[in-house]
């Protein structure tokens, strides 16, 4: 069995990054660019007023301007300024030929066509932004492998950019082995409701990929044209249940008379031990235990990393802190854990240690807080690793 820190060094030894397309820019909303994308445009545009005022070419001598006209935001003024000139100029309003100063309008005083101001502080270049201030065209606007936010998406909207490459999104199977989940909206005796599948569709439209679900019984050979036909049809196969070693366990078995190639089978972390990896045909694969708790876990620390970087993230995450626990804390055991964690203010508080098949307290957590193999006690105070979840 292998610890955390190599079952993640495997799993990203087997990523490949998907085709890429050129999509839309609003499209790529949730993707990663797959290079460095190039602004095509300087911005600023131009040089603009930062604020509602008056422009004007900057002088010591000068007192007074005469106001010879107005620049509203998506007009240019007709001529250029002379000195002792000044236009009534709005924010965001491209500066007038010969213009390099604006006084805010709450220092200005107008009398007829007049203009004086009351700003001693002002220097030439005052409350203006210059053109190019942020980005000169042919300038890196967004680095390869940054997310496409909201805000990178706005960034390379201001400098002109219309799409943007990306990589495609992965199509994903999951594939829910087990005879136990109930039919109907009423269990017959011995039926659970199927909470994973579900689950992980949730979890997967929230990454921005549909995924395809596909029910299996627990059958050898139904099972084997299940993995054969995902493994053909998509770019991922996520399964739940049957990964262990029980006389009903039969993913790896089925796997195995496919000729799937296996990465590893078996991490040394709590929960989520028996998880299995491996490359069937090609097509990467994912065998979780089917405890809905352990699922979870699974899935943000290493199925949803695999997932970004196919699509390119330099950082496919999960995103890390480490901070102070409030709570002394002495662990069993020889495995690494994840709990439950609830991060405020800087601080971390560990929720209830529940079981695998339980998820109330994930439901609670905004984090996950790692305890290492080999750190069996915390004392209040210590500090501890974090993976953010929300």
């Amino acid at each position: 069995m292998i610890d955390v820190k190599e079952a993640k060094r495997r799993l990203m030894a087997n990523v490949l990054v998907m085709p890429t397309e050129a999509v839309p820019l609003l499209n790529a909303l949730g993707r990663f660019a797959v290079n460095d994308v190039v602004a095509p445009f300087d911005h600023p545009l131009f040089d603009c007023s930062a604020m509602d005022g008056y422009a004007f070419r900057f002088s010591e001598e000068v007192k007074a301007w005469t106001v010879v006209g107005e620049v509203p935001a998506g007009d240019a003024f007709s001529r250029g300024l002379q000195a002792g000139e000044c236009v009534r100029i709005f924010t965001g309003a491209m500066m007038p030929e010969g213009a390099d100063t604006v006084v805010m309008q709450e220092l200005a005083q107008r009398s007829g066509e007049a203009m004086t101001h009351t700003d001693v502080k002002l220097k030439r270049g005052g409350n203006v932004r210059c053109k190019g201030e942020q980005l000169r065209t042919g300038d890196v606007a967004l680095l390869k492998g940054t997310p496409l936010d909201a805000p990178a998406i706005g960034l390379l909207a201001s400098v002109g950019v219309q799409e943007v490459l990306v990589a495609k999104r992965p199509r994903v199977a999951l594939l829910i082995s087990g005879d136990e989940f109930a039919e109907g909206a009423v269990p017959s005796p011995g039926k659970i409701f199927g909470t994973n599948g579900m689950m992980l569709q949730a979890a997967l439209r929230n990454a921005g990929i549909e995924a395809s679900l596909v029910q299996v019984n627990d059958d050898r050979e139904a099972l084997i044209a299940a993995w054969k036909q995902a493994a053909k049809a998509h770019d991922l196969v996520i399964s739940t249940g049957g990964v262990s070693v029980g006389d009903h366990d039969l993913i790896r078995p089925a796997l195995e008379a496919l000729g799937a190639e296996f990465i590893l089978h078996g991490v040394k972390q709590k929960p989520g031990k028996p998880m299995l990896f491996a490359k069937l045909d090609g097509t990467p694969v994912f065998g979780l235990p089917g405890n809905p708790r352990a699922v979870m876990v699974l899935f943000g620390e290493y199925v949803l990393p695999f997932l970004r970087a196919m699509q390119g993230a330099a950082d496919p995450g999960p995103c890390i802190e480490h901070l102070s626990i409030e709570q002394a804390l002495k662990v069993k055991g020889d495995r690494a854990e994840f709990r439950a964690a609830l991060v405020t203010e800087g601080r971390v508080k560990l929720l209830a240690d529940e079981g695998s098949h339980m998820l109330r307290s994930l439901t609670e957590a905004n984090a996950l807080a790692f305890i290492p193999a080999d750190v069996r006690e915390f004392k209040a105070g210590d500090t501890i690793e974090v993976h953010h979840i929300r």
